[in-house]
């Protein structure tokens, strides 16, 4: 199940920043290593070593993403980019059964209710962490309906969470 979490966005924008500097200043060092070491171990002097500098690159990439996925992935100065990667995620998942729900939604189905105001909070803070207005503003007239109609049928507007169950009882094979 994932929660939205109350994040400030100036804050969330600073750490991520750090978080993809520490990453790719890390990926470059590897790589400019591997690469060197490669040339060198395998390497011609004055003849022609793209494939080991490429080699070399290519090892640092896969060193960087098992570190990151491995080591990083748990600690704090990664949380808030985990987080981010997660919230967009979980909102792929409703994006991908979309129709579905928009479906549902029309019949006051309750579930697809909850599920498309889950998407609307998620896709407003997602908006609002990665400083993108625009988008955000094209959106607020079919949050607006959609919280208004919620509350017409008496159900509560604050979803901040999403039960993989919900999608999964709007997916077509489980109907």
């Amino acid at each position: 199940m994932f929660e939205i979490q109350p994040m400030d966005a100036a804050t969330f924008r600073q750490q991520t920043r750090r978080s993809t500097l520490i990453i790719a200043m890390l990926f470059l060092v590897l790589a400019m290593l591997f690469s060197t070491v490669a040339v060198q171990l395998f390497g011609e002097p004055g003849g022609d070593n793209l494939r080991f500098n490429v080699g070399g690159v290519f090892l640092a990439f896969l060193l960087t993403a098992a570190l990151l996925r491995g080591r990083f992935w748990n600690q704090s100065w990664m949380a808030p980019a985990v987080y981010s990667w997660r919230l967009k995620r979980n909102l792929m998942s409703v994006t991908n059964v979309m129709h579905q729900v928009t479906a549902a939604v029309e019949k006051n189905d309750p579930i697809a209710m909850k599920v498309l105001r889950f998407y609307h909070q998620g896709l407003t803070q997602m908006h609002e962490l990665d400083g993108n207005s625009s988008d955000h503003a094209q959106l607020h007239r079919e949050v607006e309906q959609h919280k208004e109609r919620m509350q017409a049928l008496g159900l509560d507007v604050d979803q901040p969470r999403l039960d993989p169950a919900w999608l999964e009882a709007l997916k077509p094979a489980s109907r």
